[in-house]
């Protein structure tokens, strides 16, 4: 069973649609217990990060969410949820989970920020992306971007007058900074893949 991470932010109700869709079981809570017997964890999240680490904080989740990916449990962040995964985020200078070492950063562009509609992955070897086209097309709403230390985690690529990452993959732990439950069937094959990792 997948577990959605209900911390108050978060698009909960698409990502739980996609996973009917797919037949997957899952279910939405922010109990400690429930992480705990989870197989699989989503870290869904639409907003700021200060405000995402402050919920996650409260609801003692910070702790656990790492303890659960020190045992090995497969992780997925959604968009800010990826974010939340870094060291750090240039978005009210905030101290994030550090299960990545890495920081958020605001795009620099002459372009609209944020951007908001389609754009296209650059696949390396990936486990997420596996079954999706390179260049596939996914729905991005997003000011800030991912910058890993390690660049070799950074498994998709997407250029918004620079290029950044967008898919990471680093052991038991995934991001994606789009939308996949919005992006049509290049999204469900990543869930479906994710599952598949479970």
């Amino acid at each position: 069973m997948i577990l959605i991470i209900d911390y108050g932010l978060g698009n909960l109700a698409s990502v739980a649609n996609a996973l009917i869709k797919l037949e997957i079981p899952f279910k939405i809570s922010s109990k400690i217990d429930d992480l705990r017997q989870a197989t699989g964890l989503i870290l869904p999240g639409v907003g700021a990060a200060a405000f995402g680490m402050k919920n996650l904080k409260e609801r003692k989740l910070d702790t656990e969410i790492k303890a659960q990916v020190d045992l090995g449990k497969p992780l997925l962040g959604i968009c800010l949820g990826m974010q939340l995964l870094f060291s750090s985020s240039e978005e009210d200078n905030v101290a994030c989970l550090d299960i990545v070492k890495g920081n958020v950063k605001k795009f620099k562009t002459k372009l609209k920020v944020p951007q908001i509609g389609w754009n296209q992955v650059m696949v390396t070897n990936s486990q997420l992306l596996n079954k999706i086209k390179n260049e596939s097309y996914f729905y991005f709403v997003h000011s800030y971007y991912c910058d890993p230390d390690d660049k070799k985690i950074a498994v998709g690529i997407t250029s918004y007058d620079q290029n950044f990452c967008s898919v990471i993959e680093k052991n038991n732990v995934y991001g994606v900074q789009f939308h996949p439950e919005k992006s049509g069937e290049a999204g469900l094959q990543l869930i479906r893949n994710f599952w598949g990792l479970i």
